[in-house]
């Protein structure tokens, strides 16, 4: 057995992880996967960076950050796999949520009026509204930024933003010191279960194939011990399509629901893994299909293009500094080409392309593949822009 261990933080999308290890699919690739538990992605990043794990749950981009030296003095982080597209849910106290649309259903199905409805709020509410976001790199936060500046709102004026653990959100919510925050599940879920928040934004109608979370490695060690990063993938790969499975989900909120993973009861699991979202405490659910996805679509592949989008958005903040030095760095931490090494004799889908313009896809389509069919969903963005990788200043230049 070759022992790696991996950090992760109590979130529903560590699931794949957490299946690797419990259903055995790590095992039988002669892994012996040891999951060590982080509250905070910051101090997730250290375990990574210093040595005290081999991989992990990390927000995709943070592992940017990283390797451009944005979050700490550079360390160069690969990312081979993805966890999951998807998953981020935007919740406000109740007092916020009354001035927007009351109709639940139409204020997650129309994020253009619910963002214009937001700006309105904001107008009418008596000092700046703290929001709370699980890490200044994260996908989290760049999505809420993408969608409030749809309607105008410049989060860092009309925005207080506050970094808080995901685990701490709903309390800190309960206890007066946000009025929102946007995480990864169950923390919205279990926000709303208590009654303190509404559900105002669902990252899948802001982006229908949002990058969320990878599998970070260190580079020099990834480099070092390529076949076991290849027995990882392929264990990681099999976890997923299990995880992706409605007829597996039962058990999976069980597992996730265990005190060493997520340490909350099963059914906070269960919405976001059904795509039927509690929004608002006591009312009947709202289907949001494809609310998280850990497989099918060929969800693990790591599009490079992915990285360019968060490299475009940390760039549109002002959080980096645009040069081809830095863009050719951030496409380099998502590494299609160790996905397809490690995958190419399994019979996984592979897509033949590395890059791909994103926000394209208006309904499933059959893409080229080098092995079996792959169908990829659509990946509209909620304003209608396209992500073209090969044009970056142009898409900056759009947002005006």
């Amino acid at each position: 057995m070759t022992r790696i261990s991996a950090a992760f933080l109590p979130l529903t999308d560590s699931a794949v992880l957490v299946a690797a290890r419990e259903k055995g699919f790590a095992a039988e690739q002669g892994i012996e996967l040891d999951l060590i538990r982080s509250e905070s992605w910051a101090t997730l990043r250290d375990r990574l960076v210093y040595g005290q794990v081999q991989a992990a749950h990390m927000l995709a981009p943070l592992a940017i950050a990283v390797t451009l030296g944005l979050s700490q003095h550079p360390a160069s982080i690969s990312a081979p796999f993805k966890l999951s597209v998807n998953g981020n849910i935007f919740v406000m106290g109740t007092v916020f949520a009354a001035a927007l649309d009351p109709d639940i259903a139409r204020r997650v199905e129309d994020p253009i009026a619910t963002a214009h409805d937001f700006a309105a709020a904001i107008g009418l509410y008596r000092r700046k509204p703290v929001i709370g976001i699980v890490h200044r790199f994260s996908c989290h936060a760049l999505l809420l930024r993408y969608w409030l500046g749809y309607a105008g709102i410049d989060p860092d004026r009309d925005l207080v933003l506050r970094v808080l653990p995901p685990s701490l959100m709903a309390a800190a919510l309960e206890a007066g010191e946000i009025d929102g925050f946007i995480a990864g599940e169950p923390w919205s879920t279990v926000a709303v279960q208590a009654g303190s928040a509404e559900i105002v934004m669902v990252g899948a109608r802001v982006w229908q194939r949002g990058v969320e979370k990878v599998l970070a490695m260190r580079t020099e060690w990834m480099d070092a011990n390529a076949e076991t990063v290849d027995r990882l993938l392929i264990a990681l790969d099999r976890a997923a399509a299990w995880c992706d499975d409605p007829a597996h989900h039962g058990e999976l909120a069980e597992l996730l629901a265990r005190r060493e993973y997520v340490g909350q009861n099963a059914e906070a699991m269960l919405p976001t893994l059904a795509g039927r979202l509690i929004v608002r405490s006591g009312e009947a659910p709202v289907e949001v299909p494809a609310t998280m996805l850990f497989h099918r679509e060929a969800v693990g592949f790591p599009w490079r293009s992915h990285a360019l989008w968060i490299y475009s958005q940390l760039v549109r903040w002002g959080m980096a500094e645009p040069s081809p030095e830095a863009e050719a760095r951030a496409a380099d931490v998502f590494r299609s080409d160790i996905y397809r090494r490690a995958l190419a004799d399994t019979g996984a889908p592979m897509p033949g392309a590395s890059l791909k313009v994103e926000g394209a896809l208006s309904k499933p389509m059959g893409v080229g593949s080098h092995s079996a069919g792959l169908i990829l969903g659509p990946d509209r963005f909620f304003d209608g822009k396209t992500f073209d990788p090969a044009d970056i200043e142009g898409y900056l230049r759009s947002f005006g």
